[in-house]
């Protein structure tokens, strides 16, 4: 193995046990347990949320003990770029959806989506990736009116969990339950043989292709023209609906779309599909889009979208870009957004902004 293939797949390797950190961390918010939070950190890690800037170790004991107090939050990390700046370092940017049931200042419930993002420092000491310094960007908060109850009691035949708090969590007894069917018995892993040089590219390929596409969020919510090119073959084709044609025409057209039309966007993309073949490819994406939309006076409109990117991807000259990306729309909805942020969106200062001012760029020099 070359040593450029064998860099690839350590980094590949990297994302892998950082993108499984960053699911530890959302079990261990929604789970109120502040040990399997600060288990995400390195001791001597920093945290800034805005309402809280300090040890990470702190921020855990503060998160377990808010959590524990109130209804199930669900923490979803979405795609996730991470560059590695060294053997032993990386960055990361991960698109984060969170859940929660919390009351208006005026104490009419709430069920709110919150979208922001992630931008973490990851080292590796002793062989262990974990989060050296996080900091938390608001992109777009949404809330509608209401709360969430969970059915009653029925059958046993229709019966499904519903999500707790530390022990009492119905699904970490379920993982205990599978882990103890899966690992009880362990065997000696039979020899296997070097895997082929095609399988190696393909897994390569996977986590750039991944990795493209988690670019293509940034450029369009940041409205970055000039990143969006540069994920587009020169011949490529975009339908989008907002703008139809040229790939590298749309990456000027979106920016001024996105600039015109909102205050902030958030597109997430989660389950990714691809399909690899050489230096040509196919993908299926699912995502869901959050953006703010202005009016007349405090009148503001938050829209969600839910739909598929259906991509064709070509690698040239070593590099894979979109050669075909349309969207699928699959579902829709808006409702008002209330003109005076509340204590909850209040307590998280740092938020996004379009161009060049977002946090992010600042972060990934």
């Amino acid at each position: 193995m070359d040593q450029q293939t064998a860099t690839a797949l350590a980094e590949v390797a990297a994302v892998q046990a950082i993108r499984k950190l960053l699911a530890q961390h959302g079990r261990g918010v929604d789970r109120a347990d502040a040990g399997t939070i600060a288990q995400c950190y390195h001791g001597d890690a920093g945290v800034d949320y805005g309402f809280f800037t300090g040890p990470a170790s702190e921020l855990a004991a503060i998160l377990a003990t808010a959590q524990s107090g109130g209804p199930i939050t669900l923490h979803r990390a979405a795609h996730s770029w991470i560059r590695q700046t060294g053997e032993d370092e990386a960055l990361g940017e991960t698109y984060v959806t969170a859940y929660a049931a919390a009351p208006a200042d005026d104490g009419s419930p709430r069920q709110r989506l919150i979208c922001g993002r992630y931008l973490d420092r990851f080292t590796r000491r002793e062989g262990v990736w974990k989060i050296a310094h996080r900091r938390y960007v608001l992109d777009v908060p949404l809330s509608h009116e209401g709360s969430f109850a969970p059915p009653p009691l029925g059958e046993f035949a229709h019966h499904f969990p519903t999500g707790g708090h530390g022990r009492a969590d119905p699904g970490m007894a379920l993982l205990a339950s599978a882990c103890a069917a899966a690992f009880s018995s362990r065997k000696e892993a039979p020899a296997m043989n070097a895997p082929s040089p095609d399988l190696i590219d393909r897994t390569i390929s996977t986590q750039q292709l991944a990795t493209l596409t988690a670019a293509y969020c940034r450029g369009v919510d940041r409205t970055d023209e000039a990143l969006l090119k540069s994920l587009f073959h020169e011949d490529s084709v975009v339908t989008s609906g907002a703008f139809n044609g040229n790939g590298q025409a749309f990456a000027v057209e979106i920016c001024k779309i996105v600039r015109d039309s909102f205050e902030q966007a958030f597109h997430s993309t989660a389950n990714q599909w691809f399909e690899i073949d050489g230096d040509e490819a196919i993908g299926e994406s699912y995502a869901v889009a959050a953006v703010t939309i202005g009016g007349e006076g405090d009148a503001r409109t938050g829209v969600l979208t839910g739909g598929r990117y259906i991509d064709r991807f070509s690698r040239r000259d070593g590099v894979w870009k979109f050669a075909e990306r349309h969207f699928v729309c699959d579902w829709t909805l808006q409702q008002p957004v209330a003109g005076d942020e509340d204590g909850l969106v209040a307590a998280l200062p740092l938020r996004g902004q379009q161009g060049p001012d977002d946090p992010v760029y600042r972060f990934w020099k």
